[in-house]
């Protein structure tokens, strides 16, 4: 048995002492005590450790996997004279080595310079290599886990339009040799931009020109962490002001489906009744999205026929799950509190991510050579909206609508 299933094996057996321990010290009125609060308290904190832990073991051996692969082919014949460069995406293996050159070097020389026409840019940024990009984009999808539920799309220029069906036509009964009424559906369009992104990254002359300096690496996963994190933000919460419109958006997010009676707190038939205010089309797909404190209070709810709602994983690569559903938490979710949206429901792939050409980098040789350092700034342009807001519904907490936005 590894070690994953060995965590797992040890959390469900937590889980059902947890249970059977809040069944037998609830009182009358169905509050524990204050020691046993405690005593709970701390069984589910070891609940949520081993979560956390079976999630690090996971990425470990995801991590060993791909060092253990091969990282070159065996020689089968032998060469045969000068081979051309090869071309798997816009750049050549000439530019991506050229890239990291520049990337290195304060004054390149005219043969790195020439080979890096092929992907400047008109700001006088270079291009990312292909290869680098979707290294890049690796390092955004394990910061960024949104980007792996949602729908991303990518426009080289111009607003991407999106029709929409507003209203549906529908059919009618016809008396014998009646004529058809007008029944047609009606469209809307929904407009995906661009907004730019972007970070700066400042690193010693002497790291820089340390050959075992891995450049490459640093670079994608310290770019691919800060604007993962900040693209992130901005799918739950943004405005749509400079930046993308997020599902709890006020205006353009997600519709709300129950209003909690309480301001702090969710019931278990709250929980239930947002279940059911999505569309059944919409829950093949649905996911629930909720932080890690709300989790915790959803723990203790039990439905109408005393089953706990929370359903732990068991297997390896299986999800926790609520009435049958994934739950997927993120920090950008709010806590329960007056007006917050504290949990969504849907299908999330019907939020839209769009990008807009590749991810540009600038080497910047003066501006920090004073302190002895060089800077990378990159930016990328992306967008991202909810084009069926009935696709993804959420519980709003008691409280001002206004507070929720």
């Amino acid at each position: 048995m590894n070690t994953v299933n060995e965590l797992r094996t040890k959390r469900a057996k937590t889980w059902e002492q947890a249970k059977a321990f809040l069944d037998e010290r609830r009182g009358e009125n169905g509050v524990l005590s204050a020691e046993d609060t405690e005593t709970y308290e701390r069984m589910e904190k070891e609940i949520v450790d081993l979560g956390k832990e079976i999630d690090r073991q996971e990425r470990l051996n995801a991590f060993e996997r791909e060092m253990s692969a091969p990282t070159a082919e065996p020689l089968t014949s032998k060469p045969a004279g000068t081979k051309a460069e090869t071309k798997t995406g816009r750049a050549t293996d000439e530019y991506k080595r050229n890239f990291w050159n520049a990337m290195r070097t304060k004054y390149p020389d005219s043969s790195i310079v020439n080979a890096l026409q092929v992907g400047t840019d008109t700001e006088g940024g270079f291009l990312v290599p292909d290869e680098f990009e979707k290294t890049l984009v690796q390092a955004l999808e394990e910061e960024n886990f949104f980007r792996q539920i949602a729908t991303v799309i990518h426009s080289n220029s111009g607003d991407r339009k999106i029709p929409v069906v507003a209203s549906k036509g529908s059919a009618a009964w016809i008396d014998e040799e009646g004529s058809y009424g007008e029944s047609d559906d009606t469209f809307g369009q929904i407009s995906l931009g661009a907004y730019k992104l972007g970070t700066l990254i400042k690193v010693s002359e002497e790291l820089l020109n340390d050959s075992a300096f891995d450049l490459e690496t640093y670079i994608s996963n310290e770019f691919g962490r800060r604007l993962g994190t900040k693209e992130e933000e901005a799918f739950f919460t943004g405005d749509g002001a400079g930046k993308p419109t997020g599902i709890l958006a006020k205006t353009g997010g997600a519709e709300i489906g129950v209003t909690a009676a309480s301001a702090t707190a969710i019931t278990a038939d709250e929980v239930i009744d947002l279940y059911y205010s999505l569309r059944v089309p919409y829950r093949k797909k649905a996911k629930w999205l909720l932080n890690d404190t709300t989790v915790s209070a959803l723990r203790k709810l039990k439905d109408s026929q005393g089953q706990y709602l929370w359903e732990p994983s068991l297997v390896a690569g299986t999800p926790n799950k609520i009435l049958g559903c994934e739950v997927i938490t993120s920090p950008f979710m709010p806590t329960a509190a007056s007006g917050a949206k504290s949990i969504a429901f849907g299908d999330f792939g019907y939020y839209w991510i769009a990008d807009r050409q590749g991810r540009t980098f600038k080497r910047l040789n003066e501006l920090y050579a004073a302190t002895g350092q060089v800077g990378f700034i990159g930016n990328q342009r992306v967008d991202g909206k909810l084009i069926l807001p009935e696709a993804i519904k959420v519980l709003q907490q008691k409280g001002s609508a206004a507070s929720g936005g």
